[in-house]
């Protein structure tokens, strides 16, 4: 049974769209300054709905209808984040239902500004991080930007997270939900995880590209290279002589004078012959054509052969062969390494050691492109409380991983789990690896025992679940032969 999440503890926004509406969400009206016409509108559908195969009845979540469309959906937080002394959590599902062949499932924080106007959202709107799952052609990414803000001259620049070491391709073609979770601390360290497991992790000061702070001391610019600067670690040893037996003309193959033309070489058959049973097409014009020749086939009599036509001695590599001569290479003396600017201090150098502080957001945006359509959000979360967030992922995401893992063992095995400590049970040695002669003598007991299997069923419990042995008779009939064996031995 679906029960939609209830946010608990401190949050900034919580969204799980089991209310069946888009309340709270606005569409973009807007359009691309930088597109064909035809393409520069914000008009890709949206809905919520349940997922096309859906493991649990009740359970709605945002999907993108359109392929090949601009889309563009966001809402208000409860109020603005400001990164102060509290990390910073945001995370939320993706299902790829049709899998996806090029196009982003990522989130925008938008940038709180007076002119924040949702209305108009597009691409060129001011976001602070932007985080979640792109995809195109074979390129799998896991997006983790966030825009820094130059404390000398104002302007922002994006910082992008190191590329993920984990393979990301599961992600995007298993058809299942994922959980996407960024956790950014107030230390300046940060975490990406996929399904609650760490994917990347690192520092904001030492592993984004490009870095926060600019190098101390860059070359100089108006510094050049001296004409008569020697960069030639090698040069040709000037005193050196060619030797006077070189000879450059000799050629670097010569005829092997041993060797002997084999027995039996047919030095007037040629190798290819006229085909006899060939015959000129009757519409062969000689004036257009030209002469009509048989087409060449391989002579039959070089079959048995060693060879055919003028025998030639092959040819070996010559022993006196010496090539053009070049004088040696010495150390050259004069030689003053690989010239390189002076260094000199760099006029943009700034030092920010809080990175974390970036600019507050107030609302959570979609803003896709997207070739293949049916791509489904759900149980959005921003917080500051690590417990909080993981509350709201285990009765959520936690719930589609049970009920997921379930439908993947089978019609066969109805235990009647529930919640994810059921789905360890129903993972479990004993529904894997069935013992064939227990499950002969489990039939057996089904077919003879099968009146009293309610009665029984009711005094037995698997970690307190209560069986319905009206559909568990198999597992019932596994559990009474378990406690028999038990008690006579």
């Amino acid at each position: 049974m679906y029960k939609a999440p209830e946010p608990m503890g401190e949050h900034f926004f919580a969204e799980s769209f089991d209310r069946g509406t888009m309340d709270g969400w606005v569409l973009s009206r807007a359009k691309k300054d930088d597109a064909d016409e035809e393409i520069a509108k914000y008009d890709g559908k949206w809905a919520v709905e349940e997922m096309k195969d859906s493991k649990l009845p009740g359970d709605m979540g945002l999907v993108l209808k359109s392929r090949a469309k601009h889309h563009a959906i966001s809402s208000l937080l409860l109020r603005p984040f400001t990164f102060e002394d509290k990390p910073l959590i945001v995370q939320y599902e993706v299902n790829f239902q049709s899998g996806i062949d090029c196009g982003g499932a990522y989130v925008k924080l938008l940038t709180q500004t007076p002119d924040l106007d949702l209305n108009q959202f597009v691409d060129k709107t001011s976001y602070t991080i932007m985080f979640g799952p792109d995809k195109c052609g074979e390129d799998y990414k896991l997006h983790f930007i966030f825009r820094h803000k130059n404390p000398k001259t104002g302007e922002f620049e994006e910082k992008h997270a190191k590329k993920p070491d984990a393979d990301l391709r599961t992600y995007y073609t298993d058809k299942k939900t994922h959980l996407y979770t960024l956790v950014l601390n107030p230390d300046n360290s940060f975490e990406v995880l996929v399904d609650q497991t760490v994917v990347n992790s690192g520092n904001l000061l030492t592993d984004m590209t490009p870095p926060v702070n600019p190098p101390a001391e860059i070359e100089d610019p108006d510094d050049h290279k001296p004409e008569d600067w020697d960069e030639r670690a090698k040069i040709q040893d000037p005193d050196a002589v060619k030797p006077e037996d070189w000879d450059e003309d000799a050629p670097a193959q010569i005829a092997d004078e041993d060797a002997v033309k084999p027995d039996g070489w047919l030095d007037d058959e040629p190798e290819y012959i006229g085909d006899p049973e060939a015959a000129k097409p009757e519409d062969w014009d000689e004036d257009m054509d030209g002469e009509w020749e048989a087409p060449q086939i391989p002579n039959p009599a070089c079959e048995t052969a060693p060879g055919c036509g003028v025998w030639k001695r092959p040819m070996i590599d010559n022993p006196n062969y010496k090539g053009k001569w070049k004088p040696p290479m010495i150390d050259n003396p004069n030689y003053q390494g690989v010239w390189k600017p002076r260094k000199i201090p760099n006029p943009a150098f700034f030092e920010d050691l809080h990175p974390f502080k970036m600019t507050p957001f107030s609302a959570v945006g979609l803003e896709l492109w997207s070739m293949t359509s049916d791509i489904f959000f759900d149980n959005f979360f921003i917080t500051n409380d690590r417990n909080t967030a993981d509350r709201w992922a285990n009765d959520g995401w936690g719930l589609k991983k049970a009920a997921e893992g379930a439908a993947e063992v089978g019609s066969g095995s109805h235990i009647g789990l529930k919640g994810t400590e059921d789905l360890k049970i129903q993972n479990s040695e004993w529904e894997r690896r069935w013992n064939v002669n227990v499950f002969i003598v489990c039939m057996r007991v089904c077919v003879t025992a099968q009146s009293g299997l309610s009665d029984l069923c009711v005094k037995f419990e698997l970690r307190k679940q209560r069986l319905d042995c009206s559909t568990d008779r198999l597992f019932c009939s596994w559990l009474i032969l378990k406690n028999l064996m038990l008690f006579f031995f």
